[in-house]
């Protein structure tokens, strides 16, 4: 069936000497990968390579099979053109760390419009904001809610959270719950919106050990989820 839908491009794999294998999350159809042949050393063809950098906006017309195997991409153009998240250093190794996130995190090859819609317009925020350092702790809370398991708020007055359960309590149960700054933290940034992340001031340290637990959170709700190889990276370049 051919179709003519958004998406966005999760991750491009070099495949031969001029191949590409490209996953993205598309508005149509959810997750769906695509081989590009020929992309890396043709001149005069309608793709060029970097339109297909991860979270790269796109509008394009595809041919699915959905027979579990890779689709053709019949035409693709940019609809924004990114400022500065491929060439700012810090926004650059955020957005390399956030689409290795969604890489692990999303499996549906289903249509979740809402889901397209937070990732379109916040990557889109991204690349225009002036203050950044929260944005990745905000991103991958607000994530959870379009993937299942956002933090029941009910009694968030509790003094620890448990991260298995997903839900406040009023004392410790066990390995996976959690009390302290992090969750003092998790408090804060349950329920604002994307305007309001700068007014959340915290120090590297403080910043570091929250993102490690939403990843741990992560990797207890999605099976096979992994930790991003880019962690590491990303912090260094973002302390």
């Amino acid at each position: 069936m051919l179709i003519t839908t958004k998406a966005l491009v999760i991750s491009a794999l070099k495949y031969g000497e001029a191949d590409l294998i490209v996953k993205m999350y598309t508005l149509s159809d959810g997750l769906k990968s695509y081989m590009l042949k020929g992309v890396l050393k043709s001149k005069k063809g309608k793709f060029r390579a970097s339109m297909f950098q991860v979270l790269t906006p796109l509008e394009i017309v595809a041919n699915h099979r959905d027979k579990d195997t890779l689709e053709y991409l019949k035409d693709a153009r940019v609809l924004y053109n990114y400022r500065e998240l491929h060439t700012q250093v810090v926004k650059s190794a955020l957005l390399m760390f956030l689409a290795e996130v969604l890489h692990h995190a999303i499996k549906e090859e289903e249509p979740n419009p809402a889901l397209f819609n937070f990732l379109e317009k916040n990557f889109i925020n991204l690349d225009q904001a002036e203050k950044i350092g929260n944005f990745h702790l905000w991103f991958l809370l607000q994530l959870t809610a379009y993937l299942g398991f956002y933090p029941e708020k009910s009694q968030k007055e509790l003094p620890y959270f448990n991260l298995l359960e997903g839900n406040f309590e009023f004392k410790e149960t066990g390995n996976y719950s959690v009390g302290g700054e992090n969750i003092t933290i998790l408090k804060r940034f349950l329920g604002i919106h994307f305007d309001e992340i700068g007014s959340i001031k915290l120090n590297q340290s403080s910043r570091q050990n929250f993102l490690n637990m939403l990843i741990f959170f992560y990797e207890l709700h999605i099976e096979g989820f992994k930790k991003p190889k880019s962690l590491s990276v990303f912090n260094e370049i973002f302390g």
